[in-house]
């Protein structure tokens, strides 16, 4: 991302402010939908194997398109980029809450995550283009990543009493006047020096096998739930899915200017972070979907009672970042805080395999919500500090992007994985109890519990494997200053919204 020293706007703070209220309604949407996704689900006559594609048609889009997004960024203007995509992810937004059928929602969740793809690396790199003092900039993402942050747990809130009191459609409507709020600002105040502009070509060819290849990937974990594992068409896509993203790889080792430098992530400390984080998200994005179903379905839980349930984690998740592993970063090596975290939070996970149809939640669930949080804290904000160590500035801006896309990638991997784990043990449970069960209710709600149960034992595993990767690919000491390059801000910034995400 190119820096330009001599350009200081003089409205950048007042800038700041409609940057940051997009990345609020980017993160507020994640968690909303979340809560929603019960009720839409019974609104609309979602199946069990399709409802995981409202969480998974977003991220998939979001993440394939996030390295693009941050392209035409760089190439048609970051202002016009940003504002674009605010207009576009409003309008879906709209389409989504207007939705009248499983086909129509899925498409509005899809159209958001284009959109938020253009919003996202724009705002981004608005902020880096526009703060160009070292201590400003600093500021400058430390407001932007705490209202990320902050977004996250204020959406599981705004989620449950817009689901309970009035309708699970405005959990999109409430998009559209973020969006227009944001849009105007951004043309009444938002200057961005022309001179910032990477009129490279577009590496068109990656873009293509890139996203492609990965919903090939996402789609082969989905089917092989209706299929199975060794059905033909989910072999099909598994290889479809190899061949495509080898063919990505050739292609960016040869075009003069590829969507993804290779070098980015040849880095054996980069490729440790981005692999550990994808990871981790895949553990993740299907804990939030089964604990969600489980606490409206299985508990009797209130949309208003799961958003108030899941905060605890969300307060683990900061306090980790901010007062463990902020504060530790420049004293500790990165690899010793991001092991040992993902292995707190996989004990956290491993509270989670136990829960039950009479689960206490202060016994149980709050315990592992807590160690959940702290341990993914604790190692994301060096992660997101390493992600750009060493980088060269050139690229800084596609190192901070390779964050977010390993986590939307992984996250889309996860909810389709672990949602299939979970609906095929809870069919075989079904099956093989029917006889002995007291009730056609009790045998359906212990089935799901034994599905959800079996699908988080996999995660605590995801995690473990996380751990394994961070401790033995990760060997860089602990980064000058908690930084590396200008643009490692971008990461940094980058912390807290994804965690939360889709």
């Amino acid at each position: 991302m190119p820096e330009t020293a001599q350009f200081v706007d003089p409205r950048r703070w007042k800038a700041l402010i409609f940057i940051a209220l997009a990345q609020l309604m980017v993160v507020l949407d994640a968690t909303i939908v979340n809560i929603a996704l019960p009720s839409a689900q019974a609104d609309l006559g979602i199946s069990d194997g399709n409802r995981q594609w409202v969480i998974t048609a977003y991220a998939l889009a979001f993440g394939g398109l996030l390295l693009f997004g941050g392209r035409i960024a760089d190439l048609w203007g970051r202002k016009q980029t940003f504002i674009v995509g605010l207009i576009g992810f409003a309008a879906a937004s709209a389409v989504g809450g207007a939705a009248l059928n499983t086909g129509m929602l899925l498409g509005a969740r899809a159209l958001q995550g284009v959109f938020g793809a253009l919003l996202a690396p724009s705002a981004l790199s608005l902020l880096a283009v526009m703060f160009t003092d070292p201590k400003e900039r600093a500021k400058a993402f430390g407001v932007f990543g705490a209202i990320a942050g902050g977004g996250g747990a204020v959406g599981l809130i705004l989620g449950g009493v817009l689901t309970e009191y009035m309708d699970w459609r405005w959990t999109f409507f409430v998009n559209i006047p973020f969006a227009i709020v944001a849009a105007i600002g951004a043309v009444a105040v938002i200057r961005e020096p022309v001179e910032s502009h990477n009129s490279s070509r577009l590496d068109i060819p990656g873009v293509i096998l890139a996203t492609t290849g990965l919903v090939s990937l996402v789609y082969g974990f989905t089917r092989a739930e209706s299929d199975g594992w060794s059905a033909g068409p989910t072999i099909g896509l598994f290889v479809a899915a190899a061949v495509l993203l080898l063919a990505f790889v050739v292609v960016e080792s040869r075009v003069k200017a590829p969507l993804l430098p290779l070098r980015v992530i040849a880095d054996r400390n980069r490729g440790g972070v981005y692999a550990s984080l994808a990871l981790a998200i895949i553990g993740m994005f299907g804990l939030f979907l089964f604990l969600t179903y489980y606490m409206q379905v299985v508990k009797g839980y209130s949309p208003v009672k799961t958003g108030f349930a899941f905060l605890p984690m969300v307060a683990g998740m900061i306090t980790g970042s901010t007062q463990i592993g902020a504060r530790l970063m420049t004293r500790v090596p990165a690899r010793l805080l991001m092991g040992p975290g993902f292995l707190v939070a996989s004990v956290g996970m491993l509270l989670l395999t136990q829960i039950d149809l009479d689960t206490s939640y202060p016994a149980l669930i709050l315990p592992g919500f807590l160690l959940l949080g702290l341990g993914m804290g604790t190692a994301f904000m060096p992660a997101m500090s390493l992600a750009t160590h060493g980088v060269e500035p050139r690229d800084a801006g596609v190192a901070s992007a390779m964050v977010n896309t390993s986590q939307q990638v992984g996250g889309a991997i996860g909810t389709a994985l672990l949602n299939t784990i979970a609906a095929s043990a809870t069919t075989e449970y079904a099956k093989s109890h029917a006889a002995g069960a007291p009730s056609r209710t009790a045998l359906q709600l212990q089935s799901m519990v034994h599905g959800y149960s079996a699908a988080i034992w996999w995660a605590v595993g995801i995690l473990v494997l996380a751990a394994v990767i961070a401790i033995t690919f990760i060997n860089a000491g602990q980064p000058e200053g908690g930084g590396a390059v200008a643009g490692s801000g971008d990461g940094a910034a980058e912390d807290a919204v994804p965690v939360m995400a889709h």
